[in-house]
């Protein structure tokens, strides 16, 4: 098994980041295991952290009246999971869901924004690669709805 802090530096999420804001992650950083089919978080509920998947596939997922659960992406080793507690009201706008068992770097999100909030480089380095992470979702999500509707693409 990995340490923590390699998880957290090694991570694409993390990629070119100054050693004093993964200093500052770590502070914030636990190491989470979830089993298959567990639920990480629930579309609604409140966001309180922040993943970094390290092994393991989780789906994202959004409910759909008349369908039920609808994946829109699965997201995989190295990637990042979750914005939502970045943003007031600090609410999950999709579910996450285990595929099979995930290993990932669970960040607090009162510490992270704490940490933001008094480093303001920190702050922009976290907010810029957040973005990042929205704007793959949103672009996945625009791809799913449109193979869900049969729209060319």
């Amino acid at each position: 098994m990995d340490s923590l802090a390699s998880i957290v530096a090694t991570h694409s999420f993390t990629k070119d980041i100054s050693p004093r804001f993964l200093a500052r992650l770590n502070q914030c950083a636990t190491l989470a295991q979830f089993g298959p089919s567990q639920e990480i978080f629930r579309e609604g509920s409140d966001a309180d952290h922040f993943y970094l998947i390290h092994r393991g596939h989780v789906a994202l997922q959004t409910f759909v009246p008349g369908t039920g659960a609808t994946t829109l992406q699965t997201l995989g080793a190295d990637e990042a999971l979750g914005w939502s507690w970045l943003y007031p009201p600090y609410r999950w706008h999709f579910g996450a869901v285990t595929l099979e068992p995930v290993e990932a770097a669970l960040l607090d999100s009162r510490c992270l924004r704490t940490q933001m909030e008094n480093d303001h480089e920190f702050g922009y380095a976290i907010a810029s690669r957040i973005g990042r992470v929205m704007l793959d979702r949103l672009q996945a999500t625009r791809l799913r709805l449109l193979e869900m509707y049969d729209v060319p693409g």
